[in-house]
């Protein structure tokens, strides 16, 4: 991402790709995925007899449509069909020439799908990392995909990379005083764990040390960490979100309200169980579709639980954003036609301190009934503040409350389930 391929806007560098408008996105898009059915239908018996089904020739006029009349395949179906037809369940290309082959728990064999590819890059120049940075690259280098395809995309924005991989926390520590590193990429929990060994070590971290930023993937960043990293060790963090399979499929710009989707994806948010694209703003699962002439995954069902955010964002950049991840498939239950998980009802809890509550699904005549069981002390269940919380519980979970029940304190102890459905279905 050189000057020729990077404009900057507001302070900040972009891709071209990335401030495109949605209308010509969509098109650009719907070309891409076109083209990839169609060599699908040439290369893959599997992805032939699916298209012969559907009785359509795929163009970029209709590409997208006949997109959704394919299956969701889950990572439980892609494992089995892997079992079923090694190493690529029918969904390679025999002819592409592939660099690497990745594995994952299954085992998944993942051929990686471009050495040129920008999508790492943008996430990291969103989170700041560029030429005089020092990164320290805590992703696993062994058989599994992360550490070198985050290696590459350090090195399209120009950081020089420390591949510590799997190294002890006292490794990492000798490493980010030695090298002079200043910045990190792997799990949150693990550079709580560094940061531990280095005061352990009796080093202060945000004095001694120039590490001043970080881009996490692989697992959630809890509010309340990323809170310590910034205010107590002058970390900026940033969040990037992808899958194995499919890549990456969205990340944190500077603005830090919601994830931007990468431009090689396609993303619907569906209803888990019909497959169906969900309403705008509602809950469903993140499904993801990424055009390439290699391996002809479409319709990957991640088991992510999220929703689009309308608008656009300040950054400048006019990807769809994503609202962070709210669960697992199996985790959220369905009200009224819109899912609830529980990522959902701890996210409501920061605004309530010191409240526990649980969300109960019951059904009267032919509809559902959502009662809200809330532990609170007695100075704050007024009105006023009862009011609060069930306008509130309305903005994140976008269903509303039909009954606030107030139970004694001790009442939800710490293994009650977070939402009970109660449902009696014939």
């Amino acid at each position: 991402m050189g000057g020729k391929t990077a404009v900057k806007k507001r302070g900040a560098y972009f891709d071209r790709k990335e401030t495109r408008s949605r209308e010509r996105r969509r098109e650009e898009q719907a070309g891409e995925l076109a083209a990839m059915m169609r060599l699908a239908i040439k290369k893959s018996p599997v992805i032939r007899r699916r298209f012969e089904a559907l009785g359509v020739t795929p163009t970029k006029r209709n590409a997208c449509e006949l997109l959704k009349k394919l299956p969701v395949i889950s990572r439980e179906k892609l494992v089995q069909m892997e079992l079923d037809d090694p190493p690529y369940a029918g969904l390679g290309n025999p002819d592409a020439a592939i660099e690497r082959i990745f594995t994952s728990p299954g085992p998944v064999y993942e051929p990686h799908l471009s050495e040129s590819d920008p999508i790492w890059a943008r996430a990291y120049r969103a989170a700041g990392f560029g030429p005089g940075d020092v990164v320290l690259n805590a992703f696993s280098y062994h058989l599994v995909a992360a550490g070198l395809t985050f290696h590459s995309g350090l090195r399209r924005v120009g950081a020089t990379v420390v591949p510590s991989g799997a190294s002890s926390a006292a490794v990492q520590v000798q490493l980010i005083r030695d090298l002079k590193v200043t910045g990190y990429t792997g799990t949150p929990s693990f550079l709580r764990t560094v940061i531990a060994r280095a005061e352990e070590e009796g080093y202060d971290v945000r004095k001694d040390f120039g590490l001043r930023k970080a881009c996490f993937a692989a697992e959630p960043l809890p509010p309340a960490l990323r809170e310590e990293f910034e205010r107590s060790y002058g970390i900026d963090t940033y969040q990037m979100y992808g899958a194995t399979e499919v890549g990456d499929v969205a990340y944190e710009c500077r603005e830090k309200e919601g994830w931007h989707l990468c431009e090689e994806v396609i993303v619907e948010i569906v209803d888990p169980e019909t497959g169906l694209e969900v309403g705008p703003g509602e809950l469903g699962e993140v499904v993801v579709t990424r055009p390439n002439d290699i391996f002809f995954l479409m319709r990957f069902g991640t088991g992510d639980l999220s929703r689009l955010i309308p608008g656009r964002c300040r950054c400048g950049r006019t990807a769809p954003r994503l609202a962070g991840i709210a669960g697992r498939v199996g985790e959220a239950v369905k009200v009224r036609g819109m899912f609830v998980a529980p990522s959902q009802l701890r996210k409501l809890a920061e605004g309530f301190p010191g409240w526990k509550f649980q969300a109960v699904v019951t059904r009267e005549g032919n509809r559902d009934l959502l009662t809200v069981r809330v532990e609170a002390q007695e100075s704050g269940r007024g009105k006023d503040v009862l009011a609060s919380f069930e306008k509130r519980f309305a903005e994140i979970c976008t269903v509303r409350i039909d009954r606030i029940e107030e139970v004694p304190t001790g009442t939800l102890a710490g293994g009650s389930r977070a939402i009970v459905d109660e449902r009696n279905w014939p």
